[in-house]
């Protein structure tokens, strides 16, 4: 633990993102030691004007007119500096080549310039440098402006998405290549990248206990979208995606239980739902984004949780962040077989082979669910926090901050 050094966290997610995400939940602790400078993705020229009259973009056009950086304050983390670029241009539309990498230079000197303004702007003289999957931009700081060490977060497989295959996976690459410290979500992943550089380090998603834990003090407010549900229900919490999901397991769920409710939390992000009549579906809730505060009360009143990967290269490479969630919960979790860090769960999680597997599954998690099941499964979360993976953390770079110290 080095508490004289201040982070300098580039980040794909926003800090006013509504969702939970790898990087803010690092932040939180991160911030009980060091001072923290969260640097959000930029929004290019076509988000501004798309999101015009978004409440995130509202408050950020006058700077981003003026093409200005702005210093924000994250209201649960004061002593956080959070900092919005200026503006971008849209390029992924290009094509790989000499005018994309002309392009993509010039975004990336407007991230460039933004951090050397907060250098400046916070006399910041002892810092390390963390870039989370925004390979796009300062994938690995110039080591002109004298991070200690310079690091690259992975937390999916850009090769595996259409629009991240098309540039990203490439830039994540020289990303990799060029930090002194790599870090991966997965043990596929480790795999993947470690020969892009020899200091790749598995730190595995996480869980904020503080949140999850409310499920066991107590009843919570019934969330409106359960009103006048009767029976069993069957949650899943998530972002509604093309790539990851199984719908048409979602549907058997849905029709061999008539008898329970299928509740999908989670941004709509993807109208495969509507291809497969989910949105039809007498039993079938689907309620849209949440804030993860409010995650606990649709947990409580859960009788079984569910995680339907498809199981294919992309998630194969995937660590979940709601295993530890419905773990923490104390819910029985049902989850095909689509990864090995998912198979690691396999003391507390019922793992399905094949989808006719995963329906009766539900049944035989419910019937066997007791005080003693839950208690495990907490145990198991509780090994699993935020906490312990910034001591994992800061283990590794205490590492390579003395081996860097012998070399300078």
């Amino acid at each position: 633990m080095n508490a004289d050094l201040d982070i300098i966290y580039f980040t794909l997610f926003p800090w006013d993102n509504a969702f939970s995400s790898v990087s803010l939940s690092f932040t939180r602790e991160f911030a009980k030691h060091n001072r923290v400078f969260y640097i959000n993705h930029p929004y290019s020229i076509k988000d501004f004007v798309k999101g015009w009259k978004q409440p995130m973009v509202k408050a950020r056009r006058k700077d981003m007119l003026l093409n200005r950086m702005r210093y924000e304050t994250i209201p649960d983390l004061p002593h956080v500096i959070a900092v919005q670029p200026p503006l971008t241009l849209p390029i992924n539309w290009m094509n790989p080549g000499k005018e994309y990498d002309r392009w993509a230079a010039f975004n990336n000197r407007i991230i460039i310039d933004t951090i050397k303004q907060v250098i400046k702007d916070y006399d910041i003289k002892n810092f390390v440098y963390l870039n989370c999957f925004n390979p796009y931009f300062a994938g690995a700081l110039p080591k002109e402006l004298g991070a200690k060490l310079s690091m690259y977060q992975c937390i999916d497989d850009m090769t595996e998405e259409q629009y991240t295959a098309k540039h990203g996976a490439r830039v994540e690459d020289e990303a990799l290549r060029n930090s002194d410290i790599a870090f991966v979500t997965s043990r596929n992943l480790h795999r993947l990248k470690k020969h892009l550089n020899p200091n790749t380090y598995v730190l595995h998603n996480a869980v904020d206990i503080s949140i999850f834990e409310k499920v066991h003090q107590g009843p919570l407010p019934r969330p409106k979208e359960l009103e006048g549900v009767k029976g069993r229900v069957i949650g899943f919490t998530g972002n509604i995606n093309e790539y990851r999901l199984n719908y048409p397991l979602f549907k058997q769920i849905a029709e061999q239980h008539p008898d329970k409710t299928l509740v999908l939390v989670g941004p709509l992000n993807s109208e495969c739902y509507k291809e497969y009549g989910l949105d039809k579906m007498p039993n079938v809730i689907l309620t849209g984004g949440k804030n993860i505060r409010e995650l606990p009360a649709f947990l409580q009143h859960f009788d079984v949780t569910i995680i339907p990967f498809l199981k294919n290269k992309l998630t194969a490479s995937i660590y979940p962040l709601k295993i530890n969630e419905y773990l923490a919960a104390g819910k029985p979790v049902v989850a095909t077989n689509f990864s090995e860090d998912i198979r690691s769960f396999a003391d507390v999680v019922y793992i399905a082979e094949n989808e006719e597997n995963f329906v009766q599954a539900i049944n035989r998690a419910i019937a066997e669910d007791s005080k003693e099941l839950i208690e495990q499964r907490r145990l198991t979360a509780n090994q699993n926090t935020w906490t312990e993976r910034v001591k994992q953390f800061w283990e590794i770079v205490d590492k390579h901050l003395v081996g860097a110290e012998k070399v300078y």
